[in-house]
C-alpha cells in the first residue's frame, strides 16, 4: 500500500514531465507555433500540478498554478492576444512555477515576495471580467457556457468509438484545493462528443446556500476513442477530493456520422446551478477539422520509475559478473582445455550472455541529454535579460544518450559555459548591428557520438576571444612569464588558469574565464576533456569530451614495461610493427613513423608514464595506431598485445587521485589491477611544451605504481 510519501514523490516526479511539457510549449510558442494545441498543452500542465499540489494542501503553489492557469485560459479562449510582453510574463511564470515545485519537494522556503509580484503581473494583463479570479464571490448572476471547447470540432475521424456513462461528484474538498470542475470537464470534452447534465433539485436557495459546500453531481455521456484509463487520467489530481464512476455502455461501434452538436449548458456562477440548453434546430455546416495531436497521438510506452540506488547496485553486480566470468576464463585457459569441450562452448556462452546483460543495464541508466539542454533555455533568457542583449539558443542532437550521473554531474559547469557565452560571448546589440550582425545573438548547443564518446559543445557567433588582451591580462597577474611565446591554442587554454578573469567589473554573471578552472575540472573529473576553438569576430566554441558510461568499456589489454594497461578499443585504428623504412628520425628524442603516406608522431608510453628510459629499437615493439575524437593521431610503443576483453571501470579520482595519461582502472580475473589509459591526455600533454605533468617522468612513475598497488 503507497504511504503518504511514496505518493507525494509520486507527485514530484510527474510534476517533472509536467514542467517539462510546459516548457516546450513555451519554446514552441516562442517558435511561431500555432497557438491552439500548444496553449491547450501548457494549460494542462498547469492545472494537472495545481490538481496535485492540492492534493497535499501546497496552498502557496496552488494559488500561484490557479493565476497561471487563468491566464492559460484566457489565452485559449482567445479574450487575450499573443503578445512579446505576454509570452515574457508566460516565461517568467513557467520558471516560477518550476522554482516552487522544487522549493516543496526539497523543503525550502518559498520566495513570497516573487510569486506575489509575478501574480501581479499576470492580473495586470487579464481581461477586466478575469481579474476577479481570487476575489470574494460576487453575487451577480453571471452566465457561462461549457459547451463545445473553444468552438472546436471535435469530431475526429471515422474511426472506432467507445461510449460511457460517468458519474463526477465533487467534494467540499475539491473546491477549497482550487480546482474547479468546469475545467476538467472542458479537459473531457476534448475526448470527443459528451453530454452533460446535474441534478438541481438538491440545492438549496440561496438564503441557506453554503458556498464552501459542494452540491452538484454531474451526468456525464462521452462517446470516444478513448479508453477508460484515458478518462480517469483527467481526473487523477482530484481522486482523493471527488467521487467518480466510469461505465462502459456497450462493445465498441465504428463510427459512421459527423458528431452532433453538443448538448450544453449554462452555469450561474453565484450558485454553480446549470440548466441544459438544447442545440439549435438547423447548426451551421461546417467542414470537419481532422483530429488534434492528441486524438492522433499514439499510447506511450508503459514505464516503471526505479530508484537510481537499486540501478546503480544492479550495475555493480553486473560488473562483479563481468570479472568473475573473466576469472572463470583466466582459470580455464590454465588448464589448457579443447577449444571445442562442452566447458569451452558453454563459456563462451556465458561471456556473450554476461555482455548481454551489461548491455541491457546501461541502457536502463542511459538517458537523453534533451532534460539538460533544455534547462540552458532558461539560463539563456535569464542571462540575456541581465546583460541586455536578445539572445536565441538552438539545440542538435538532444536525443543523444548518456549515462545519467554523467548527465547530472554535467549541469553546473555546462551552465557556467552558457552563461559565459551569453555575457562575454556575445557581443552588445549595438555593436553587433555596427558589425553587420544581426541584433540578435546566436548560441548552439550540439550533442553527438564521436569514436566511442560522447561530444557536447557550446557555440556563439560573437566576437571571439580577444587574445592580445587574455595574453595581457595573464602577464598582468603573473600567471606566466613576462617573456612568455604562446600560440593561439596556448593563449586560449589561459582561461582555463586559476584566478584568470576578462572582466572588468563585478556583475550578476561571470566573464569568460571566471571560474573556468573549476568547469575544467569538473569536465575531468568525468573522464572527459575540454578545449576551445574561436575565430577574432567570427564567434568561439567551447568542445567538451565525455565517457559514454562511467562503469563498463571495451579495451585492449596491452604489456607496458611489465604493467598491463588497457587501451580503450574505440581510439584504436588498426596495430603495426614499426620497420626501418617506415621510421624516421626528427631531433634527438621524437621519432614518426609513416603509415600510408602520412607520418604520425611515436610516442613511447613507458617513458611516458616514467618506466623507463626511451626505447633504443621501436622495430621490436608493438605500435598501436590511435586517433581521438578531434581527430589528433599518434602511434603507442607498447612491449605486447594481450587480447581484446571487456573491462570495468573503477574510478581512481574517487579511489585515489587524478594521475596524467590515465582515465581509471580496472580488476582483472587474477585479481591484479590495471590503468586504463586516456589517449587524448597522453597525446594532448605530450605535444605541449607548457605541460609539467607528463614531463616530470620519474613522480609519474611513482603515482602510476602506488595507484596499482592500491
Amino acid at each position: 500500500m503507497n504511504t503518504p510519501n511514496d505518493l507525494r514523490d509520486t507527485f514530484f516526479l510527474e510534476a517533472e514531465d509536467l514542467l517539462d511539457q510546459m516548457a516546450e510549449g513555451l519554446r514552441a510558442l516562442d517558435e511561431g507555433a500555432e497557438t491552439g494545441e500548444v496553449v491547450n498543452s501548457i494549460f494542462r500542465a498547469v492545472h494537472s500540478i495545481k490538481g496535485g499540489a492540492g492534493a497535499f494542501k501546497l496552498d502557496l503553489l496552488v494559488g500561484f498554478a490557479h493565476q497561471f492557469e487563468t491566464l492559460l485560459d484566457e489565452l485559449r479562449d482567445n479574450r487575450l492576444e499573443l503578445t512579446q510582453e505576454l509570452l515574457r510574463v508566460m516565461h517568467h511564470g513557467g520558471d516560477h512555477l518550476s522554482d516552487m515545485v522544487a522549493a516543496e519537494r526539497d523543503g525550502d522556503d518559498q520566495n513570497i515576495e516573487k510569486t506575489e509580484a509575478l501574480k501581479a503581473e499576470i492580473t495586470a494583463l487579464l481581461p477586466e471580467q478575469a481579474e476577479g479570479g481570487d476575489a470574494e464571490i460576487s453575487f451577480q448572476p453571471m452566465q457561462l457556457s461549457i459547451g463545445p471547447v473553444g468552438g472546436l470540432d471535435l469530431a475526429p475521424a471515422a474511426e472506432t468509438q467507445n461510449r460511457f456513462e460517468l458519474t463526477f461528484v465533487p467534494h467540499d474538498a475539491l473546491y477549497s484545493s482550487g480546482n474547479d470542475p468546469r475545467l476538467l470537464l472542458r479537459d473531457l470534452a476534448e475526448f470527443g462528443e459528451m453530454d452533460v447534465s446535474t441534478d438541481l433539485g438538491i440545492v438549496p436557495d440561496l438564503d441557506t446556500f453554503e458556498f464552501d459546500k459542494s452540491y452538484l453531481t454531474w451526468k456525464i455521456s462521452l462517446t470516444t476513442s478513448k479508453d477508460e484509463a484515458d478518462i480517469r487520467q483527467v481526473f487523477e489530481f482530484v481522486e482523493t477530493s471527488s467521487e467518480l464512476s466510469v461505465e462502459a455502455l456497450s462493445d465498441p461501434e465504428p463510427r459512421a456520422e459527423p458528431a452532433a452538436a453538443l448538448t450544453t449548458a449554462e452555469i450561474d456562477v453565484t450558485s454553480g446551478i446549470s440548466k441544459p440548453t438544447a442545440p439549435p434546430a438547423n447548426p451551421p455546416t461546417e467542414p470537419s477539422k481532422p483530429a488534434g495531436p492528441a486524438q492522433a497521438r499514439a499510447k506511450p510506452k508503459p514505464i516503471i520509475r526505479v530508484d537510481l540506488d537499486r540501478v546503480d547496485r544492479l550495475i555493480n553486480l553486473v560488473g562483479e559478473l563481468i570479472i568473475h566470468q573473466a576469472m572463470l576464463t583466466q582459470v580455464v585457459d590454465e588448464a589448457a582445455l579443447a577449444s571445442g569441450s562442452e566447458i569451452m562452448s558453454a563459456l563462451d556462452e556465458l561471456r556473450q550472455l554476461s555482455r548481454d546483460i551489461q548491455e541491457s543495464v546501461m541502457a536502463i541508466r542511459a538517458q537523453p541529454v534533451k532534460p539538460l539542454f533544455e534547462r540552458m533555455y532558461r539560463i539563456v533568457r535569464e542571462a540575456g535579460e541581465a546583460s541586455g542583449k536578445s539572445v536565441k539558443l538552438d539545440t542538435e542532437g538532444e536525443m543523444t544518450e548518456v549515462d545519467k550521473t554523467v548527465v547530472e554531474r554535467l549541469a553546473d559547469p555546462l551552465t557556467h559555459m552558457v552563461r559565459n557565452a551569453v555575457d562575454h560571448g556575445l557581443e552588445k546589440p549595438e555593436d553587433r548591428v555596427a558589425n553587420g550582425k544581426p541584433e540578435q545573438g546566436r548560441i548552439v548547443l550540439s550533442a553527438g557520438h564521436r569514436s566511442g564518446r560522447v561530444m557536447i559543445s557550446i557555440s556563439d557567433d560573437g566576437g571571439g576571444i580577444n587574445r592580445e588582451r587574455v595574453l595581457s591580462i595573464a602577464k598582468e597577474k603573473g600567471l606566466i612569464p613576462e617573456d612568455a611565446e604562446l600560440s593561439d591554442t596556448e593563449i586560449d587554454n589561459l582561461l582555463f588558469l586559476p584566478g584568470f578573469s576578462t572582466a572588468k567589473e563585478v556583475s550578476s554573471l561571470s566573464g569568460r574565464g571566471v571560474g573556468m578552472d573549476v568547469v575544467k575540472s569538473a569536465i575531468q573529473a568525468l573522464g572527459g576533456r575540454i578545449s576551445i576553438t574561436s575565430t577574432p569576430g567570427k564567434g568561439s566554441t567551447f568542445s567538451i569530451s565525455l565517457p559514454l558510461t562511467l562503469a563498463v568499456l571495451d579495451g585492449m589489454v596491452v604489456d607496458v614495461a611489465g604493467q598491463q594497461m588497457v587501451v580503450p578499443i574505440t581510439t584504436i585504428i588498426e596495430t603495426l610493427r614499426p620497420t626501418k623504412e617506415t621510421l624516421m628520425e626528427l631531433g634527438p628524442d621524437s621519432r614518426v613513423v609513416s603509415v600510408r603516406g602520412t607520418y604520425v608522431p611515436i610516442l613511447d608510453v613507458a617513458n611516458i608514464l616514467g618506466f623507463r628510459e626511451p626505447v633504443e629499437r621501436p622495430i621490436d615493439k608493438v605500435a598501436l595506431l590511435v586517433e581521438t575524437e578531434d581527430e589528433q593521431r599518434a602511434a603507442f610503443l607498447v612491449d605486447n598485445i594481450h587480447d581484446q576483453r571487456q573491462v570495468v571501470i573503477k574510478s581512481l579520482h574517487e579511489n585515489y587521485g587524478e594521475i596524467p595519461g590515465v582515465a581509471a582502472a580496472t580488476v582483472f580475473g587474477d585479481g591484479r589491477v590495471a590503468l586504463i589509459l586516456d589517449p587524448g591526455n597522453l597525446i594532448a600533454a605530450n605535444s605541449s611544451q607548457t605541460s609539467p605533468a607528463i614531463g616530470l617522468q620519474d613522480a609519474n612513475s611513482n603515482e602510476v605504481q602506488n595507484a596499482a598497488a592500491q
